[in-house]
């Protein structure tokens, strides 16, 4: 008898489904021989536990009798965790794009019995709205179509499943790369010069494109590229889109000003973000963003620790079925907690009115008035005053925040995946460093520690996701990339060669594993996953930086630490590989882009010798981005490196900076060290 599998699960997601009275079958062997046995379509819903679309879909069509009814009767119903399962997600999200739909979350495709795909949307409302159909009315149809066109389906899934191959298998390689400082300048012309990210709405934070304008800035002395950063972070750091209360970074805005975010946090972006700001920081020594990364550390520590260590992946949107209001406030409320003196304060400064700005959800009260919530943001007060009034404000904060833990909680989706571990390991190893705090290399680390043993596949093999004790779900290829990455950021920061050690295993899985031996790059796949129907391969950004793109800056990275030069072979030809694919659209590539100025020119850094010394505070105090800098009691450095062999000279703290193979001479002096960085940078 036919029954709701999601119960078995370890995934928050899947298990906010486990009571429907939909016969919920997770993505797997038996749920694909069940389609097969049946020969019933496939239907295919994908979401995450922070989606707020999703848990609407859920409320009205899937939590409802007559609409399970009609899914049961007609379909085997298979419910993915989009990050439990990124490759799948990936494989139907592409065959939803070439069906000319936009993508979005929740995912719904219909496959035939063989999982391949043949129509999908995203969002389906119960009842014919927002100019789509009834959820139900797309079910008939889609079954009566499955039923009496099969050669129209079977036309549909063969083009579908043969574009999605070609794409990976395309190799049109070119000689000549984009024009990169004018690519820099035409993306910096596109940067909303007043608040900063692309212009127009809604406006997500994206990593590739800013980095690839930071690291343009530095390398071209481009000043608008600088700006345009700087601009879009501080925005950011003072925008609704951060909590002020808590600390972290929401996903995206839904404005062009940062004001109001889609509240859920996830762990990527706060990672991505850390990383960013840290890097600008170092240029502009600007307090407002070494508070931010502070604050959002402290809100990682504080609420985002999961089992043995590993970073948890995101909190949701929603509490009480209602996106953000576990995070905004009524003045009533503020005045209640800090008094009308300090409410007034604290008002002027986070934008608080009787009004409210997150207009929809405003009430009208029993005196008539309307009355707001609001969402707690500097935009208007960007500039810090006093120090004591900042410490005055900070206590007001704090009140806050403890009046607001009394609330019902977003959802936590408490599990540890490698590959959004892998980018918040590195993030931290590298803020730890900049700012002196070990309690935050101790965090990475552990998280390391985490993914390293708890996510083990057996030898160097590892698992996507770990829960409840449970690892499952095929690792990606940005699993690797994303590791390897966060290695090398520990061996940089403790000079441990247990971290290159295990960064060069883990290369060596993606070269046996994922690479394609026949066109070259990395797959997204393993060639021992079985349950995909298409190995997919790409280096466009998304998100969270493509597996190519990391691992092309890995591979840079690991021949300059060991001297290997089969890391530079492969990183020169993987960007031979996606050459054209980047000349087509250079935009979509930024992360590969960036990661290629270090081709032939990685910059090494070392500043050798006891104690916390003025060299060291040059080297964290200036942007070199991409840059690998060592701060070393001993000076010992593996044998093929750049560094090898250097050494303190006269018991005095001494540093080198070395451009590809070539070093300088050594400095003692803190101002010609940031002499010899602004030219290696340059």
């Amino acid at each position: 008898m036919s029954e709701n599998r999601l119960k078995y699960e370890t995934s928050p997601y899947l298990l906010q489904h486990q009571d429907n009275p939909v016969h919920w079958w997770a993505w797997g062997p038996e749920a694909l021989a069940e389609a097969k046995r049946t020969g019933k379509p496939i239907l295919l819903s994908v979401g995450y536990a922070a989606c707020h679309w999703c848990h609407v879909m859920a409320h009205e069509s899937f939590e409802d009798p007559e609409t399970a009814r009609v899914m049961n009767d007609l379909f085997v119903n298979i419910k993915v965790d989009r990050e439990e399962r990124p490759d799948i997600d990936a494989i139907y999200m592409g065959a939803l794009h070439r069906l000319g739909e936009q993508g979005g979350w929740p995912l719904t495709m219909f496959l035939d019995s063989e999982a391949k795909p043949f129509w999908g949307g995203t969002y389906f409302p119960r009842e014919s709205r927002y100019g789509r159909p009834s959820f139900v009315t797309v079910l008939l149809r889609i079954a009566e179509a499955y039923q009496s066109q099969p050669e129209n389906v079977a036309k549909n899934t063969e083009a579908l499943v043969a574009a999605l191959k070609e794409e990976a298998s395309t190799t049109d390689r070119v000689e000549a790369g984009p024009d990169v400082p004018d690519l820099v300048a035409r993306i910096t012309r596109a940067v909303d010069r007043d608040h900063g990210g692309i212009n127009g709405a809604p406006k997500f934070p994206q990593w590739n494109i800013f980095w690839l304008l930071w690291r343009g800035a530095m390398r071209f002395g481009d000043e608008d590229a600088k700006q345009a950063v700087i601009t879009t972070l501080r925005n950011i750091c003072q925008g609704g889109i951060y909590d002020h209360l808590g600390g972290g970074f929401a996903r995206y805005s839904v404005d062009p000003f940062w004001l109001v975010p889609h509240f859920e946090k996830m762990l990527y972006d706060n990672a991505l973000l850390i990383d960013l700001i840290t890097e600008v920081w170092r240029e502009t020594q600007d307090p407002l963003f070494k508070i931010r990364i502070a604050e959002t550390v402290a809100w990682l520590k504080r609420e985002m620790i999961g089992e043995a260590g590993g970073f948890a992946a995101s909190l949701d949107a929603d509490s009480e079925g209602e996106e953000g209001k576990f995070y905004v406030w009524h003045k009533k409320e503020i005045v209640d907690v800090l008094g009308p003196e300090d409410a007034a304060i604290f008002g002027k400064v986070y934008g608080v009115t009787r009004d409210g700005n997150f207009s929809e959800h405003a009430a009208i009260t029993a005196s008539g008035r309307i009355e707001g919530p609001t969402i707690l943001n500097r935009l208007e007060s960007q500039s810090f005053s006093s120090d004591e009034a900042e410490a005055r404000l900070s206590e007001m904060r704090a009140k806050l925040l403890t009046r607001r833990a009394g609330r019902v909680r977003p959802g936590w989706d408490d599990k540890i995946l490698a590959d959004w571990n892998g980018l918040m390991i590195a993030a931290m190893s590298r803020a730890a460093i900049v700012f002196d705090q070990p309690e935050w290399l101790g965090m990475a680390e552990a998280a390391f520690t985490c993914v390293a043993t708890k996510l083990s596949a057996g030898g160097d093999r590892l698992y996507h996701s770990y829960r409840g004790g449970l690892a499952k779900a095929p690792a990606t290829a940005s699993d690797y990339a994303n590791m390897i990455w966060a290695a090398l950021r520990l061996y940089e920061a403790t000079s441990s060669d247990r971290y290159l050690s295990q960064a060069q295993r883990w290369a060596a899985v993606l070269d046996t594993h994922y690479w394609d031996g026949d066109s070259g790059g990395y797959f997204t796949a393993a060639d021992d996953t079985s349950d995909v129907v298409v190995r997919l391969k790409s280096a466009s950004d998304d998100a969270t930086p493509s597996a190519n793109a990391i691992q092309l800056s890995n591979l840079i990275t690991l021949a300059a630490m060991t001297g290997d030069l089969t890391y530079d072979d492969r990183a020169a030809e993987l960007t031979r590989v996606f050459s054209g694919a980047v000349a087509r659209a250079p935009t979509g590539h930024c992360g590969l882009i960036a990661a290629g100025f270090d081709l032939g020119r990685l910059v090494q850094v070392a500043v050798i010798g006891e104690g916390r010394s003025d060299l060291q505070k040059a080297l964290t105090n200036i942007s070199v981005p991409g840059a690998v800098s060592f701060i070393s009691e001993t000076g010992s450095f593996t044998e093929g490196s750049a560094l090898a062999g250097k050494a303190s000279i006269g018991g005095k703290s001494t540093a080198y900076v070395c451009v590809g193979p070539v070093c300088g001479m050594p400095v003692q002096d803190a101002q010609e060290l940031r002499k010899e960085l602004l030219i290696a940078r340059s």
